[in-house]
């Protein structure tokens, strides 16, 4: 099971940074910059976990914790805030969130306590994705091809992991340029290519599925 966690941030570099980092730790992030934009994400999508600001563009965090809570008594909310003052934490512990951190947040740290606010709502994290003959294991970013591991990168490791996460769903290359490659790269959207072409290689011995280019878009996983 992908865990699926709402960031609800208006400031798009952070918003970007906190999705990308919780992506490239096994999680599917999606970014709203405002109030109304992650109540249609809601309407159209579950998710496991919610990451809010409480300072929003049309209405503060406390009241989206507080519409949240009435739609979803059970969904872990974590506040990300610069407000560090006691009032504005017993407020949002009082509206029913389950977790403050004060900006600027250490990345790690937000790592540790979503999969904390997991374990207590009992939502148990697979991080590993069997497909045929390939193991993938997201905790020790290793693959294993009939129980020889396969050295792979970082990068080859995330988008692999990310295509068999979702087969079938193409994904375009500049979308995996933007999750998987820094923003100040200087890298063109060949860089995918290179790098598919080299996961064909090392996973040339796997029987599970195939990476299929999509012709003027990009590159999906397909089972077999």
């Amino acid at each position: 099971m992908m865990i699926n966690i709402l960031v609800v941030e208006d400031d798009p570099k952070l918003n970007q940074i906190v999705c990308k980092y919780l992506t490239q730790n096994g999680f599917h992030a999606q970014g709203c910059l405002n109030a109304n934009a992650a109540y249609d994400a809601m309407y159209n999508q579950l998710f496991e976990l919610i990451i809010s600001d409480i300072m929003m563009p049309e209405i503060d965090g406390f009241e989206f914790a507080r519409t949240v809570r009435e739609l979803n008594r059970t969904i872990p909310i974590l506040f990300m805030s610069a407000k560090d003052d006691l009032p504005s934490k017993q407020k949002g512990f009082q509206l029913g969130i389950d977790d403050y951190m004060v900006k600027p947040i250490d990345l790690d740290e937000l790592i540790l306590r979503v999969r904390a606010l997991l374990r207590r709502a009992n939502i148990e994290m697979d991080r590993k994705i069997i497909v045929g003959n390939l193991v993938l294991d997201a905790d020790a970013i290793s693959a294993e091809v009939d129980g020889e591991e396969v050295p792979l990168t970082t990068r080859e490791f995330n988008l692999i992991y990310k295509l068999l996460s979702y087969p079938k769903k193409t994904f375009s290359r500049a979308q995996l340029m933007d999750e998987f490659w820094e923003s100040d790269s200087d890298a063109s959207l060949r860089a995918v290519d290179v790098y598919v072409t080299k996961l064909r290689d090392k996973l040339s011995a796997c029987d599970g599925f195939k990476i299929v280019t999509v012709r003027g878009l990009g590159y999906k996983a397909v089972l077999q």
